[in-house]
């Protein structure tokens, strides 16, 4: 046989370093195999396609990955590209080898609306097959990396594309999984394809700092070596330089200007212990100032990914600030690599690293949401969510440490102590402080979460939360009750198309009911209803239907009582009102059944429902119940003698009316008169004859009335 290639000839050394030779033999045949399959295919740049998975085995392989993640690798684009079949892979290598090369594969088969949402769907069966096993994330964080290291013989808008992926997605799934250094070279290569004008300025001024204080920095590590050799701390010192990437998003985040940006360089001191850590912080606090507030401990408390060290900011010998991180062997091995440092594959002898834990925690915690998201692009919206990298720690009463995206409220807590406290919260106490569920919380506050039975989750809530979990449990919640309304809703509209027939949904024989439910492919009688309540289907067709054969006679039956349908406004995500006429309790109302919608109210005197009134089918019989709930949308046309502090006037009479303002502008101004479109909230007519009152006694308001007439 030929010798193989020189690329697979430097991935047999590197795999022969760690791996028994039986199990580098069994790489060679998968890259046999491979070869094979990818015969005659080529990468953009010309280059034969194995050079690819080739690649991404040996970034790997500098991971010190096991012989399955390897061959996996080798073997990733198979299924997708070649004829190679699930079982002939099977066949050679085993179920794992199956499993990951398949948690890799893009779902290309099936056909989607849109190449989003094809991305979207592919991204959730990933993370699937990762929360079976983690180094399906592995493979597709080394194949991604390898991508964007040859990404320069893509064509420009693909760069862009696969660029702007990598910053929103892979690079930050690499943070929460602790592995920082494909973290940095990820944002980097992409931070270069998607600005490469603004990485090249960033670099070279990098490059200039440097230069000019190279000296400092060697003085600083000559004199941490002396001090830290004088205490017999065995320890080791490394220069860092922060990446074009971080710096420009600092600059961003903190609108700074390079120049501005005063920690571009720093150093880590690796010990042998935890307790060193603590003996050598103090003796670089003894050699330089600490700058005050810029101390972290994340040795005490974890980051979400597992990420340990000290982190502390001095005051060098020449005026510039220097970070300074100190950690053991162990959670440096832990920081660069996360989940892939010292490989453990989960057995039930074998304990994972703390990175390891908890990525497994994190991707448990999203399988167990992803049930709850019909949407692919909603779930890859939560993961990106989930993804944030900065966080607060916060304490429960009983002391437990939990850790929330940056910006989180004292809802999103609520979430994170359980679901059911969550949609049960109705205030929290921050350090014993009563605040309201929408207050940002800080690090270090113990948040204490108020509840009541009767408290339930509202759509408003979804403006106050940022965490992905908290997001999926309200949308959750607020979907099931749209069901149960929606079910509610359809079964009274369908009634009373049965009714105008002489018959009731309850007398109908389950025969003719479990046929028609069959048909039409519903599973159960309440999707059916919820089916009409949003205006997929049309009651009085769905009654005809069920009638039919039934020798019901309809013309006779159609002179009938002729009852309206009662609303109460409660009605979630099954009425909605119309903003050509806001209609109010009061009003003599008309529905009108809107496909996907479900019911639009008018007012009768609507411009737009004569229009309506041409599909009989779709119109809807309503009037208001007599318990009507809720706030709802008006709006006031009202004219004014043009002077200061004018809109300030009217504004007060509204607000004392109290009604809120959601909405006002200008129609018309000249040098005498304006016109004022007020859009505000009320109860009920009665409610906004009230606030009409308040105003018209206004000396400069010469006309008031509602819109449109």
């Amino acid at each position: 046989m030929s010798q193989p290639p020189a690329d697979v000839r430097a991935l047999e050394h590197q795999l022969a370093a760690y791996l028994p030779a039986e199990q580098v033999a069994r790489v060679r045949k998968a890259y046999e195999i491979g070869a094979n399959a990818h015969s005659g295919q080529t990468r953009k740049s010309g280059e034969p396609y194995i050079t690819h998975p080739v690649a991404v085995a040996s970034i790997l392989a500098e991971l010190g990955m096991d012989a399955e993640t390897i061959i996996a690798a080798i073997l990733h684009d198979t299924l997708e590209d070649t004829e190679l079949s699930a079982e002939q892979i099977g066949a050679d290598f085993g179920p794992v080898v199956i499993e990951l090369v398949d948690g890799v594969t893009k779902l290309d088969k099936v056909r989607f609306r849109n190449r989003q949402e094809a991305a979207a769907e592919s991204f959730r069966k990933m993370l699937l097959a990762m929360a079976r096993d983690l180094r399906v994330i592995l493979i597709k964080l080394a194949d991604r990396l390898h991508n964007m290291r040859t990404l320069g013989s893509m064509e420009a808008d693909s760069r862009r594309r696969i660029a702007r992926e990598t910053l929103d997605i892979y690079a930050p799934i690499a943070q929460r999984l602790g592995m920082n250094r494909f973290k940095s070279e990820l944002q980097d290569l992409g931070f270069r394809a998607l600005y490469p004008d603004r990485h090249r300025v960033i670099a070279e001024r990098i490059r200039a700092v440097l230069g000019n204080r190279r000296e400092a920095m060697a003085r600083i590590e000559v004199a941490l070596n002396t001090r830290l050799a004088a205490e017999q701390i065995a320890h080791r010192v490394v220069s860092r330089i922060k990446s074009p990437y971080s710096i420009y998003t600092k600059m961003r985040s903190e609108n700074k200007s390079f120049a501005q940006v005063m920690d571009v360089y720093g150093l880590r001191i690796v010990v042998d212990s935890a307790a060193h850590c603590y003996h050598a912080l103090g003796s670089a606090h003894g050699l330089y100032k600490p700058l005050e507030g810029r101390f972290r401990d994340f040795i005490a408390i974890p980051k979400a990914n597992g990420y340990q060290s000290l982190h502390t900011v001095l005051f060098g010998p020449f005026g510039a600030p220097i970070e300074i991180q100190i950690r053991t062997e162990e959670m440096d091995a832990v920081a660069e690599r996360g989940v892939a440092a010292h490989w453990v594959y989960k057995t039930e002898t074998s304990p994972s690293n703390s990175a390891q834990t908890r990525a497994r925690e994190w991707v448990s915690n999203l399988m167990d949401r992803q049930s709850d998201m019909p949407s692919s692009l909603e779930f890859i919206e939560n993961v990106k969510i989930d993804l944030f990298p900065d966080e607060v720690y916060l304490f429960t009463p009983k002391g437990q440490i939990l850790a929330l995206p940056r910006n989180a409220t004292a809802l999103d807590f609520a979430y994170f102590v359980h679901t059911d406290v969550g949609d049960h919260a109705v205030a929290a106490r921050a350090d014993r402080k009563l605040v309201p569920l929408r207050t940002p919380l800080a690090s270090g506050q113990t948040v204490e979460i108020v509840t009541a039975p009767s408290a339930t989750p509202s759509p408003q809530w979804l403006d106050w939360v940022v965490s992905g979990r908290a997001r999926t449990a309200i949308r959750h919640h607020l979907k099931r009750l749209q069901h149960e309304d929606a079910v509610d809703f359809g079964h009274r509209m369908l009634d009373r198309a049965l009714d105008l027939q002489g018959m009731s949904l309850e007398a109908i024989p389950h025969a003719a009911l479990d046929r028609y439910l069959t048909e039409h492919k519903f599973k159960r009688l309440e999707e059916l209803l919820a089916d009409i309540a949003l205006g997929n289907r049309v009651a009085d067709t769905v009654a005809q239907a069920l009638l039919s054969g039934q020798g019901e006679s309809t013309r006779a039956s159609r002179l009938r009582g002729h009852e309206k349908i009662m609303i109460t406004g409660a009605e979630r995500g099954v009425l909605s009102f119309s903003n050509c006429c806001h209609p109010l309790p009061g009003d003599n109302i008309m529905g009108y059944l809107s496909a996907g919608k479900g019911i639009v109210v008018h007012r009768d005197e609507c411009p737009n429902v004569p229009e309506l009134r041409k599909s009989p089918e779709r119109c809807i019989e309503i009037a208001w119940d007599d318990s009507v709930q809720g706030d709802y949308k008006v709006e006031l046309r009202i004219e004014v003698t043009n002077k200061p502090g004018v809109l300030a006037q009217v504004a007060a009479a509204i607000a004392e009316a109290g009604s809120n303002i959601e909405n006002v502008e200008y129609k018309e101004r000249d040098a005498m008169t304006a016109t004022m479109l007020f859009t505000i909230e009320v109860q009920n007519r009665k409610s906004l004859a009230d606030v009409m009152r308040r105003v018209r006694r206004l000396h400069v308001v010469t006309a008031v009335r509602r819109h449109p007439v």
